[in-house]
């Protein structure tokens, strides 16, 4: 009979949870590759558009915090209401980011897209606001993910308006 440690599942806990953001990543990724050299490349971006190369290295980043602040959170409070109810928001929110770049990528829809992205703002500050319930740090691991997301609502707006 093999004895699973506190240790042992938490590591689980952490790398089941970082696995799972970026399987979403992964998953909007495919979509976003075939549509960098053809479809993104002919739209008028603003002049604040980053290079293409950085935006595997940010994401890369993200979805390890936020794997990481999503296993603290499940760790520490799957059994009460308002880990539950950051699990909830933190799933929508997973949900809603590998929408994005399909609506955005996938099917060629910049004002769609922006729709979601909105929803997907909301959702990260109501996930913030219930992991810091739960466990603070987890709650700070989301800041940059916010970040982030603001900035690329911004350059989505634009290329919207430009295009």
């Amino acid at each position: 009979m093999m004895i699973i440690t506190h240790k042992k599942k938490n590591a689980l806990a952490v790398i089941v949870s970082i696995s799972l953001a970026f399987a979403i990543g992964g998953l909007a990724g495919q979509v976003t590759q075939g549509a960098i050299p053809g479809w993104y490349a002919q739209l008028n971006k603003p002049f604040f558009n980053p290079p293409n190369y950085i935006f595997a290295p940010v994401w890369t980043l993200l979805y390890f915090l936020m794997g990481w602040a999503a296993a603290r959170v499940w760790l520490k409070g799957r059994h009460h209401k308002w880990g539950k109810t950051a699990l909830y928001h933190y799933g929508a929110q997973l949900l809603f980011n590998g929408l994005w770049s399909l609506v955005f990528f996938g099917l060629h829809q910049p004002l769609g897209a922006l729709v979601v992205i909105i929803i997907l703002g909301i959702l990260i500050e109501r996930s913030i606001y219930w992991f810091r319930l739960v466990d603070r740090p987890a709650a700070y691991m989301l800041y940059p993910y916010l970040g982030w997301v603001s900035f690329a609502t911004l350059l989505n707006l634009a290329i919207f308006w430009l295009n």
